[in-house]
């Protein structure tokens, strides 16, 4: 819709946001357009947020999201009822557990990119995210044991380092002169994106991204490799799982 201003993305600033009030600004069929949100709507490879808008006592299930021209609209099944209109002030409740896993994975998925880039010079050509596991594939022609093992060692010692998580943003011009900001292999930033935020793994990895991550490195907990897959002549599959963690 035309004159909306861009939502204010509250996930970018605190990833640790559980809840949060914000006024209903735009309709749009079954979806809501709020002034300002904490739901993280997916996208490179971490999965949207869970999660509920509570208006008045009722409890409205947040199906999906959509990002269109800065608004990010929240999309909500027929059978939840009728909507708040323009102007009701609503509190949003992200799924915490959902969330907090999410962000460990990340962080994790970060940690395994870093090193593996750093140690073997190896891009990123993809990954994904799920509730109990996580997958990243990268410019490798192979994947020995001792190679996993030594990586499964590399992220794991650095996640008892503890290294602190920094996020921040940068203008385009200045960040692009940062070497190897992007690992994925095809960079896959817009060139309308002005403004890039950036997560740096203090001591360990620094890279553009719009995910949630946690503070730092101990929350991750742990990784254990579960499979590795063959996907070409240079592009090996790794999956991955967390091992354990606190609820934070």
């Amino acid at each position: 819709m035309d004159g909306l201003h861009p939502t204010t993305l509250l996930y970018a600033t605190d990833s640790y946001l559980r809840a949060f009030e914000a006024q209903v600004v735009a309709t749009d069929g079954r979806a809501l357009a709020l002034d300002q949100t904490a739901f993280y709507p997916g996208g490179g490879g971490q999965m949207a947020d869970r999660g509920d808008l509570v208006v008045a006592g009722r409890r409205l299930p947040v199906a999906s999201m959509s990002k269109r021209d800065g608004v990010l609209w929240h999309e909500f099944a027929e059978d939840a009822g009728d909507l708040p209109e323009v102007g009701i002030t609503v509190t949003g409740e992200i799924d915490w557990p959902f969330r907090y896993t999410m962000m460990r994975t990340h962080t994790a998925l970060h940690l395994l990119c870093g090193l593996i880039f750093r140690d073997y010079g190896a891009q990123v050509t993809g990954g994904q995210m799920y509730p109990d596991r996580a997958r990243m594939d990268f410019t490798l022609a192979t994947m020995t044991q001792d190679f996993l093992h030594a990586i499964e060692r590399s992220v794991n010692e650095a996640v008892a380092a503890d290294h602190q998580l920094n996020v921040y943003t940068l203008a385009r011009a200045k960040a692009m002169k940062i070497p190897d900001l992007v690992r994925t292999k095809v960079n896959l930033l817009p060139p309308e994106i002005t403004e890039i935020r950036i997560v740096e793994i203090v001591g360990v990895d620094l890279q553009a991204d719009g995910g949630t991550h946690v503070r730092s490195t101990r929350e991750v907990g742990g990784i254990k490799v579960l499979r590795t897959e063959n996907k070409g002549k240079q592009n090996k599959r790794m999956e991955i799982a967390l091992t354990d963690g606190d609820s934070a």
